[in-house]
């Protein structure tokens, strides 16, 4: 049974990761009029936060107004709510560090997407097996950083099992350019959030491998089908994924080179190595290795994912680019359903 929260407004968030999107998640909270305080590890990173100089490490060119930013975990002993804004493979250890200043029934609200290579975890597991006193929540849609930091207009998905306590969230941190939508579907959240990124490298190979727009449409349909296929086995609901935190996303992710899984698949298609494009920029590219682990779920489920498969190999170096599309064009003709 979910902890339920008995929090009847939240008015104090505590942002745990000072990357591009945990700077923007705490710009749009403290813009709700929320009082928000960001949790870093990098000194400079959270002083120029702090002193309104913006982030120029993961939001370069981005005016920002002060945001108040520390090193020190005890930030999380006074939080109504607690956004964990770290990568997938890292959100275990972030947990871990948080869990000793979390008071019982808190949200801790999980924000990467992605599964955790080595356990096969979905996010919301991991934070079970850490802090099962907290109250488990997904923040999942179509959202790039840099649109969210500047004020644009981004709709997403609130995942909550306890209905109150979710849109109480929701009231707290939405506003007209930040829109979130309740929903108690945390496996669907995930899952959708997770798979995208495999499907956005699949769609940035296609684009520099010069197949065609149809070949790009093709991609995006047959792999939400997959990713339809695999939330639904390990027990969400299918109108979750036809919502922004699986389609919505899908398409936000598969079709700009803004996303960094596009743009490191792009790269692959136009002949780059995982080793030259890996050398290059900030920020971690979840799809590289959420390929692997939701192939593995996959197999586990029974459940066909030959596009994810095809990513998980050429990231992994099993297979090249045209080899890995070669066999997705051979395989056998079939009912679309």
């Amino acid at each position: 049974m979910p902890v339920r929260s008995r929090m009847t407004g939240p008015a104090q968030f505590a942002v745990l990761g000072t990357g591009a999107w945990g700077t923007a998640l705490a710009v749009a909270i403290q813009a709700a009029g929320r009082s928000v305080t960001l949790w870093g590890r990098d000194a400079d990173i959270v002083s120029a936060l702090a002193s309104g100089k913006g982030n120029p490490a993961f939001l370069p060119g981005i005016s920002l107004p002060p945001v108040p930013a520390s090193t020190g975990m005890d930030i999380v002993n006074a939080a109504d709510a607690v956004l964990a804004v770290v990568p997938a493979q890292a959100t275990r250890a972030l947990l871990l560090a948080a869990a000793p200043h979390l008071r019982p029934g808190v949200p801790v609200i999980l924000c990467a997407k992605g599964i955790e290579q080595d356990t096969l975890k979905l996010m919301t597991d991991v934070l079970a097996e850490t802090v099962p006193h907290a109250l488990p929540c997904v923040l999942s849609g179509p959202s790039f950083a840099d649109d969210v930091a500047r004020g644009l207009p981004t709709a997403v998905t609130l995942a909550c099992p306890d209905e109150a306590a979710g849109r109480a969230l929701v009231q707290a941190i939405g506003r007209p350019a930040f829109r979130p939508y309740w929903v108690s579907d945390l496996v669907g959240a995930e899952v959708g959030g997770a798979v995208k990124n495999v499907l956005a490298i699949a769609c940035g190979i296609t684009e520099g491998l010069g197949l065609g727009r149809s070949a790009h449409a093709a991609l995006i349909a047959r792999g939400f089908a997959e990713m339809r296929r695999l939330a639904v086995a390990m027990g969400a609901r299918e109108t979750t994924l036809s919502g922004l935190c699986g389609l919505g996303d899908l398409v936000l992710t598969c079709s700009s080179p803004q996303s960094r899984n596009m743009r490191l698949g792009l790269e692959l298609g136009r002949g780059r190595t995982m080793a030259d494009i890996s050398a290059g920029g900030p920020g971690v590219v979840e799809g590289v290795a959420t390929a692997p682990a939701v192939t593995a779920l996959a197999a586990r489920h029974g459940i066909a994912m030959p596009i994810c498969r095809a990513v998980a190999g050429v990231v992994s170096g099993q297979a090249s680019v045209q080899d890995a599309m070669a066999d997705l064009l051979q395989r056998p003709f079939t009912d679309e359903a």
